[in-house]
């Protein structure tokens, strides 16, 4: 079952923020790995990956397993389906605004340039009057 909750999300969009996790991930998808295997393309310490893959953990993207003293990390990306359903409504959303400029600018592109009116913005007029210029006192 998908988690759909706020704070699921949360914990799944913060964990794929960081560039660094989102490579991990990447290398994931194609095998399992050590944690030492995912720390190899960056400059970091066994124990800054170690961190990062943590974070996975806690969004639930990477299941661990321990044999004897390796750590096996594989990707699990369930948790991003709930992500993806999130994300969808703001497709929907965009798409939907996309089509109309769309529609809007082809009906533009028919019209010829001397029957379009540029629309006009309201006029704002200032109900104060400009200060007036100080007199300059001549000097004695």
């Amino acid at each position: 079952m998908v988690d759909y909750s706020s704070a699921a999300l949360d914990v799944v969009f913060r964990a794929i923020a960081d560039p660094t996790r989102r490579a991990m991930l990447n290398r994931l998808a194609a095998k399992p790995r050590t944690v030492g295997e995912l720390a190899e393309p960056f400059e970091m310490s066994l124990a800054a990956a170690s961190k990062h893959v943590r974070a996975l953990e806690r969004a639930g993207l990477v299941r661990r397993t321990v044999q004897g003293r390796t750590h096996i990390c594989s990707l699990d990306a369930r948790p991003l389906r709930a992500g993806m359903v999130w994300m969808r409504r703001y497709e929907q959303f965009w798409s939907d605004r996309l089509d109309a400029l769309e529609e809007r600018l082809k009906a533009e592109d028919s019209n010829p340039p001397s029957s379009r009116r540029a629309p006009r913005g309201p006029r704002i007029r200032s109900r104060e009057k400009p200060p007036r210029p100080t007199p300059r006192r001549k000097q004695p």
